[in-house]
């Protein structure tokens, strides 16, 4: 007899993380606005991300350039004067977004959940209940705003990042001059590739931060808890945006 207990478990726990999302949504539009706050976590997402964001997608534009240039030239010489298009369409659509997604999963929502699951043990939430704050909108709102605001802007240095990092190896290693490497990026590139990859960064900010601050408000267990909480975050966060990334292609192709 087949069992469907797996099949409910994940359905059920998709509908936890709907309602956990519903209730921080309602808190966001309640006063009182915690804007220091929000502007806190807006600059340890952001801000303290851009450097591990800007050298991975720079390092990453580089090494596109030299395999993809390379594989060029050895089926057709000459052909790797088309590399720019190449590294930036692969860029805008797919990797900028989807490996600055995957490193702030690993970043801040290790991060978030260690800090949320740590008040969860030593009662601090408890704490926030009996002073009339809502643990939610004290604690989810300002990094479910920060994360939505920030992943956008850093997707956006990401490209940017990846397009120069091609550009390097492009001059350097197949001899693929500047002018003409961004000629043909102008050439061939349309907005719609620069914003299929774009908006997918909103939907990849807002996963991050529920899941994050999910396990966080769910940890037990006292240390031990807090460190399977940062871990389930991570794995769970990296899962959901690469699924989602498939959809999100999906959808944006029927469109």
């Amino acid at each position: 007899m087949i069992s469907f207990n797996p099949v409910i478990s994940i359905f059920e726990a998709v509908g936890k993380y709907m309602i956990f999302l519903g209730e921080t949504v309602k808190w966001t539009f309640r006063k009182p606005f915690d804007g220091k706050n929000i502007l806190n976590q807006m600059l340890e997402i952001g801000y303290k991300s851009l450097p591990v964001t800007s050298i991975t997608i720079f390092f990453t534009g580089m090494v596109m350039a030299l395999q993809i240039g390379k594989s060029m030239d050895a089926i057709m010489p000459g052909s790797s004067v088309y590399i720019g298009s190449g590294v930036t369409i692969s860029m805008f659509r797919e990797l900028a977004p989807v490996l600055t997604a995957l490193l702030l999963a690993g970043r801040i929502g290790s991060a978030i959940a260690a800090q949320i699951g740590s008040m969860k043990v030593t009662e601090q939430i408890d704490a926030l209940v009996t002073l009339s704050t809502n643990p939610i909108q004290y604690l989810a709102v300002p990094r479910l705003i920060a994360a939505l605001v920030m992943t956008p802007c850093l997707t956006l240095i990401s490209d940017l990042m990846g397009v120069v990092g091609g550009s390097i190896i492009a001059f350097f290693a197949l001899g693929v001059t500047p002018d003409k490497y961004y000629d043909n990026i102008i050439a061939y590139v349309t907005i719609e590739d620069f914003f299929s990859g774009f908006s997918k960064s909103f939907v990849f900010g807002v996963e991050i931060a529920l899941i994050a601050c999910y396990e966080g408000f769910n940890t037990t267990g006292g240390a031990e808890g807090v460190g399977r909480s940062t871990i389930q975050s991570v794995v769970k966060a990296s899962m959901v945006v690469l699924i989602s990334d498939y959809f999100l292609t999906y959808l944006m192709q029927v469109i």
